[in-house]
């Protein structure tokens, strides 16, 4: 009988739950032999072998004589589980403060492939206003978050260069008249995979040149979230030219 035909006649939630099951008997444990996991698991023996085996195989697990530990594709897939969770809480906070600061609708997303992605958002009062776009996504090249990542991304051409020139991409049109965006990468050329971006109506957010206060403050903040994500420590935003929202718009403090 070949592992795949033991696969295939099983469900597909029974054999995950056998796999997870046999995972979870290292816990705790470096090495174990197959006697040591057949007693934890309660699995018959033949059974407990041929997953093994496969997971070997998967390089889930490694194999060192009758020892059994976990395997590089693990630590590999765990290793980028920390990453997401540790790239999470570094921004999170950051987007409550640039909006605490701003006044204006805060977006994160990321690049996959020629579209963009949306992972995050605070609106605040503007929530109304400015769609919250978790979840979808977006031609990469037709908004302001995707321009600028395609740019530090290596796209060719003109306004690319001057993307890449300024660090910010601005949006005049976005689906709502009269309202704009800004957009700015998180991290170097090369390197950026996600952005964020500043949005609202136009008296708040100008765009024909950008308030250099906004562009200052959403670049600051990108660069403090990936010194963040990358273990460096800086201030969450450049305490010195901090900008607070007022009823009659934004001043520094």
């Amino acid at each position: 009988m070949t592992i795949q035909s033991t696969i295939d006649r099983s469900t597909p939630s029974a054999f995950l739950d056998r796999v997870s099951l046999l995972l979870d008997t290292f816990d705790g444990s470096a090495n174990l032999t197959l006697a040591q996991i057949v007693r934890r698991t309660g699995l018959p023996r033949s059974s407990a072998h041929r997953m093994l085996e496969h997971l070997v195989q998967l390089r889930w697990l490694q194999r060192d004589g009758h020892d059994y530990t976990l395997g590089l594709r693990l630590m590999e897939l765990g290793s980028l589980a920390v990453r997401q969770d540790r790239l999470h809480s570094a921004i999170i906070p950051h987007l409550h403060e640039l909006h605490r600061a701003t006044g204006l609708a805060v977006q994160l997303a990321a690049l996959d492939g020629d579209e963009l992605v949306y992972h995050e958002y605070v609106g605040g009062r503007l929530a109304g206003a400015v769609p919250n776009r978790v979840g979808s996504r977006d031609k990469a090249d037709q908004v302001a978050l995707g321009r600028i990542l395609l740019a530090y991304n290596g796209a060719s051409g003109e306004s690319f260069d001057r993307l890449r020139e300024t660090g910010i991409a601005c949006e005049r049109h976005t689906p709502i008249e009269g309202f704009g965006s800004i957009a700015a990468p998180i991290g170097p050329i090369g390197s950026a995979t996600s952005a964020l971006s500043l949005s609202g109506p136009s008296h708040q957010l100008p765009l024909n040149p950008p308030d250099p206060r906004l562009t200052e403050i959403l670049v600051s903040t990108a660069t403090a979230v990936w010194r963040r994500v990358n273990n460096h420590v800086v201030p969450t935003l450049q305490r010195s030219k901090t900008l607070r929202s007022t009823p009659h718009g934004l001043t520094l403090r």
